[in-house]
Protein backbone atom coordinates (compact mmCIF):
# COMPACT_ATOMS: atom_id res chain seq x y z
CA UNK A 1 0.00 0.00 0.00
CA UNK A 2 1.38 3.52 -1.16
CA UNK A 3 1.17 6.73 0.92
CA UNK A 4 1.72 9.97 -1.12
CA UNK A 5 -0.09 12.63 0.76
CA UNK A 6 0.35 16.18 0.17
CA UNK A 7 -0.94 19.61 1.04
CA UNK A 8 -1.61 21.81 -1.82
CA UNK A 9 -2.94 25.16 -2.32
CA UNK A 10 -3.60 27.05 -5.72
CA UNK A 11 -5.21 30.65 -6.46
CA UNK A 12 -7.63 32.03 -8.93
CA UNK A 13 -5.31 34.22 -11.36
CA UNK A 14 -4.94 37.88 -10.37
CA UNK A 15 -5.97 36.01 -6.75
CA UNK A 16 -9.32 37.09 -7.29
CA UNK A 17 -12.03 36.40 -4.96
CA UNK A 18 -13.70 34.51 -6.89
CA UNK A 19 -14.69 31.14 -4.82
CA UNK A 20 -18.47 31.58 -3.58
CA UNK A 21 -22.07 30.86 -3.61
CA UNK A 22 -22.72 29.11 -7.18
CA UNK A 23 -19.09 29.37 -8.45
CA UNK A 24 -17.78 27.60 -4.79
CA UNK A 25 -20.61 24.88 -5.36
CA UNK A 26 -19.46 24.51 -9.09
CA UNK A 27 -15.62 24.19 -8.41
CA UNK A 28 -16.03 21.64 -5.89
CA UNK A 29 -17.97 19.60 -7.40
CA UNK A 30 -15.61 19.64 -10.58
CA UNK A 31 -12.26 19.52 -8.30
CA UNK A 32 -14.21 16.51 -7.11
CA UNK A 33 -15.13 14.96 -10.28
CA UNK A 34 -11.65 15.38 -11.58
CA UNK A 35 -9.68 14.14 -8.88
CA UNK A 36 -11.97 10.55 -9.12
CA UNK A 37 -11.42 10.33 -12.60
CA UNK A 38 -7.73 9.96 -12.15
CA UNK A 39 -7.49 7.67 -8.73
CA UNK A 40 -6.92 10.86 -6.59
CA UNK A 41 -8.33 10.38 -3.12
CA UNK A 42 -9.59 14.33 -1.54
CA UNK A 43 -8.79 13.46 2.41
CA UNK A 44 -9.39 17.09 3.26
CA UNK A 45 -10.21 20.16 0.90
CA UNK A 46 -11.33 23.94 2.05
CA UNK A 47 -12.66 26.31 -0.84
CA UNK A 48 -11.62 30.10 0.60
CA UNK A 49 -12.48 33.13 -1.80
CA UNK A 50 -9.19 33.88 -3.02
CA UNK A 51 -7.26 30.27 -2.66
CA UNK A 52 -7.84 26.07 -2.54
CA UNK A 53 -6.91 24.43 -0.09
CA UNK A 54 -6.67 20.23 -0.32
CA UNK A 55 -4.94 17.56 1.37
CA UNK A 56 -4.97 14.80 -1.31
CA UNK A 57 -3.34 11.44 -1.69
CA UNK A 58 -2.16 10.77 -5.07
CA UNK A 59 -1.06 7.38 -6.66
CA UNK A 60 2.87 7.39 -6.76
CA UNK A 61 2.50 6.66 -11.19
CA UNK A 62 1.38 10.10 -11.17
CA UNK A 63 3.53 13.03 -10.68
CA UNK A 64 2.29 16.57 -8.59
CA UNK A 65 2.92 18.33 -11.17
CA UNK A 66 1.47 16.40 -14.22
CA UNK A 67 -1.88 16.14 -11.80
CA UNK A 68 -2.09 19.72 -10.93
CA UNK A 69 -1.95 20.83 -14.72
CA UNK A 70 -4.42 18.30 -15.39
CA UNK A 71 -6.74 19.55 -12.44
CA UNK A 72 -5.90 23.31 -13.49
CA UNK A 73 -6.25 22.63 -17.01
CA UNK A 74 -9.46 20.73 -17.09
CA UNK A 75 -10.91 22.54 -14.49
CA UNK A 76 -10.86 26.07 -15.98
CA UNK A 77 -12.19 24.54 -19.13
CA UNK A 78 -15.45 23.62 -17.22
CA UNK A 79 -15.76 26.62 -15.30
CA UNK A 80 -15.86 28.30 -18.21
CA UNK A 81 -18.18 26.15 -20.07
CA UNK A 82 -20.26 26.34 -17.23
CA UNK A 83 -20.18 30.50 -16.77
CA UNK A 84 -19.27 31.82 -19.30
CA UNK A 85 -19.70 35.44 -18.20
CA UNK A 86 -16.12 34.50 -16.36
CA UNK A 87 -14.64 34.57 -20.22
CA UNK A 88 -14.68 38.45 -19.49
CA UNK A 89 -13.37 39.04 -16.24
CA UNK A 90 -10.29 36.47 -16.75
CA UNK A 91 -10.15 36.34 -20.62
CA UNK A 92 -8.88 33.54 -22.75
CA UNK A 93 -9.36 30.60 -20.81
CA UNK A 94 -7.04 31.44 -18.09
CA UNK A 95 -8.87 30.65 -14.67
CA UNK A 96 -6.00 29.57 -12.20
CA UNK A 97 -2.94 31.50 -11.56
CA UNK A 98 0.26 30.20 -12.48
CA UNK A 99 1.69 27.85 -10.10
CA UNK A 100 0.62 26.44 -6.79
CA UNK A 101 2.11 25.50 -3.16
CA UNK A 102 2.90 21.86 -2.45
CA UNK A 103 4.17 20.07 0.43
CA UNK A 104 4.47 16.52 1.31
CA UNK A 105 2.58 15.01 4.02
CA UNK A 106 3.97 13.17 7.00
CA UNK A 107 3.40 12.20 10.18
CA UNK A 108 1.66 15.72 10.92
CA UNK A 109 -1.35 14.76 8.67
CA UNK A 110 -3.67 15.37 11.69
CA UNK A 111 -2.26 19.33 12.00
CA UNK A 112 -2.54 19.74 8.44
CA UNK A 113 -6.22 18.72 8.28
CA UNK A 114 -6.58 20.97 11.50
CA UNK A 115 -4.83 24.03 9.89
CA UNK A 116 -7.30 23.27 6.73
CA UNK A 117 -10.49 23.02 8.45
CA UNK A 118 -9.81 26.35 10.46
CA UNK A 119 -8.34 28.22 7.68
CA UNK A 120 -11.48 30.22 6.88
CA UNK A 121 -11.29 31.21 10.96
CA UNK A 122 -8.15 32.41 10.74
CA UNK A 123 -8.78 34.52 7.44
CA UNK A 124 -11.73 36.19 8.95
CA UNK A 125 -9.35 36.53 12.47
CA UNK A 126 -6.71 38.17 10.47
CA UNK A 127 -9.49 40.51 8.28
CA UNK A 128 -10.68 41.69 11.72
CA UNK A 129 -7.39 42.65 13.92
CA UNK A 130 -5.77 43.95 10.68
CA UNK A 131 -5.55 48.01 10.90
CA UNK A 132 -6.61 49.62 7.65
CA UNK A 133 -3.74 52.03 7.21
CA UNK A 134 -2.74 53.72 3.64
CA UNK A 135 -1.07 56.84 4.88
CA UNK A 136 -2.02 59.60 7.70
CA UNK A 137 -5.05 60.47 6.22
CA UNK A 138 -6.34 57.17 6.18
CA UNK A 139 -5.12 55.17 9.43
CA UNK A 140 -7.11 53.81 11.98
CA UNK A 141 -6.10 53.78 15.85
CA UNK A 142 -8.04 50.73 16.68
CA UNK A 143 -9.01 47.33 15.88
CA UNK A 144 -13.12 47.28 15.27
CA UNK A 145 -13.57 46.17 12.28
CA UNK A 146 -16.96 48.67 11.85
CA UNK A 147 -14.53 51.69 12.76
CA UNK A 148 -11.77 50.09 10.07
CA UNK A 149 -14.19 49.58 7.05
CA UNK A 150 -15.90 53.37 7.62
CA UNK A 151 -11.74 54.37 7.90
CA UNK A 152 -11.25 52.53 4.39
CA UNK A 153 -14.57 54.29 2.52
CA UNK A 154 -13.29 57.53 4.13
CA UNK A 155 -9.81 56.81 2.47
CA UNK A 156 -11.14 55.84 -0.78
CA UNK A 157 -13.76 58.55 -0.94
CA UNK A 158 -10.87 61.13 0.25
CA UNK A 159 -8.67 59.27 -2.52
CA UNK A 160 -11.21 59.17 -5.37
CA UNK A 161 -11.79 63.23 -4.65
CA UNK A 162 -8.16 63.83 -5.22
CA UNK A 163 -8.09 61.85 -8.22
CA UNK A 164 -10.63 63.95 -9.47
CA UNK A 165 -8.71 66.85 -9.26
CA UNK A 166 -6.08 64.92 -10.96
CA UNK A 167 -8.26 64.48 -13.68
CA UNK A 168 -9.74 67.79 -14.04
CA UNK A 169 -5.80 69.30 -14.47
CA UNK A 170 -5.21 66.81 -16.21
CA UNK A 171 -8.07 67.62 -18.89
CA UNK A 172 -7.21 71.41 -18.50
CA UNK A 173 -3.30 70.74 -19.49
CA UNK A 174 -4.56 68.23 -22.70
CA UNK A 175 -6.31 71.43 -23.85
CA UNK A 176 -4.25 74.32 -23.89
CA UNK A 177 -2.07 71.44 -25.46
CA UNK A 178 -4.56 70.76 -28.22
CA UNK A 179 -5.06 74.75 -28.60
CA UNK A 180 -1.40 75.10 -29.17
CA UNK A 181 -1.32 72.01 -31.57
CA UNK A 182 -4.18 73.73 -33.10
CA UNK A 183 -2.96 76.93 -33.67
CA UNK A 184 0.57 75.69 -34.83
CA UNK A 185 -0.97 74.09 -37.42
CA UNK A 186 -2.54 76.92 -38.91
Amino acid sequence: KWMCKYHIVFTPKYRRKIIYNQYKVDIRDIIKQLCSYKGVEIIEGHLMPDHIHMLVSIPPKMSVSSFMGYLKGKSALMIFDRHANLKYKFGNRHFWADGYYVSTVGLNEATIRKNIQEQEKHDIALVQTTRWTGGSDCATGGVDFDDALESGRECIDSRLALMEEDGVKLLRRLKFKILKWKTMIK
